[in-house]
């Protein structure tokens, strides 16, 4: 069975404890490391590679969000879950900007955070569902909006492609056909395409190439890293 490679981020050692221990028993999970909120957790995140990143942002909000930025702009294929015992609309948002896959509170049980890390695990990302909150959406609009206004690349800030998709246009990037990435990933083509649809949608890209070129703009995918399939 595959593991799910899980590292913890926070400033707690006995909530760290009693997530690992949680955790543990599940087969398809496993704890690679843990640590404090401190910079070297980035530089570890960044030598473990992990699957999945659990970060405590409580400890302080700003200075933490921070840390889940650098985090994500390290190690983009890494799927973050940002976790607070003040689940509000205000660390919702400050979620989506850091490119957080999932947002959940600390008072959620084992079976239901462990749900939450399978789904980021495959790609998926809860967190748009907050999108649905009409404070938050506003909130988001307005951000972009005035982004565009102060002439900042947004894209550079938030990637707004999921670890798979990401995966998978690197693998294009690199001059690899559908069935082969099918082929290497072992997903059927049908889901490949599915996905460069929904990266054509994402990035109002053309077509692949015009995909590919915006994504090295940003660095956010690199030539080379996934060679030829043959």
């Amino acid at each position: 069975m595959s593991k799910i490679d899980v590292f913890i981020v926070d400033r707690h050692v006995i909530f760290r404890s009693g997530v690992i221990k949680a955790l543990s028993a599940i087969e398809d999970i496993k704890i690679l490391g843990e640590m404090d909120n401190s910079e070297e957790s980035v530089d570890l995140i960044e030598a473990f590679a992990p699957n999945v990143v659990l970060l405590d942002v409580d400890a302080p909000p700003l200075y933490s969000f921070g840390l889940g930025q650098r985090i994500r702009q390290r190690s983009p294929m890494i799927s973050l879950i940002v976790m607070s015992s003040n689940a509000d609309e205000d660390r919702l948002f400050q979620a989506i900007k850091t490119g957080a896959a999932a947002f959940v509170d600390k008072t959620v049980n084992p079976e239901e955070l462990i749900d939450v890390i399978r789904k980021v695990a495959q790609g998926e990302f809860p967190i748009n569902e907050g999108l649905t909150t009409p404070g938050v959406a506003s909130r988001i609009r307005r951000y972009f909006e005035d982004q565009a206004l102060m002439g900042k690349d947004i894209e550079a800030l938030v990637v707004p492609l999921s670890p798979r998709e990401l995966e998978i246009l690197e693998y294009v990037a690199n001059g690899n056909s559908n069935k082969q990435i099918a082929h290497t990933l072992k997903i059927s083509e049908q889901t490949i395409k599915n996905h460069l649809t929904s990266i054509l949608r994402k990035l109002d890209a053309n077509d692949r190439t015009h995909a590919v070129v915006l994504a090295m703009r940003y660095g956010w995918i690199s030539v080379g890293a996934k060679g030829d399939l043959q």
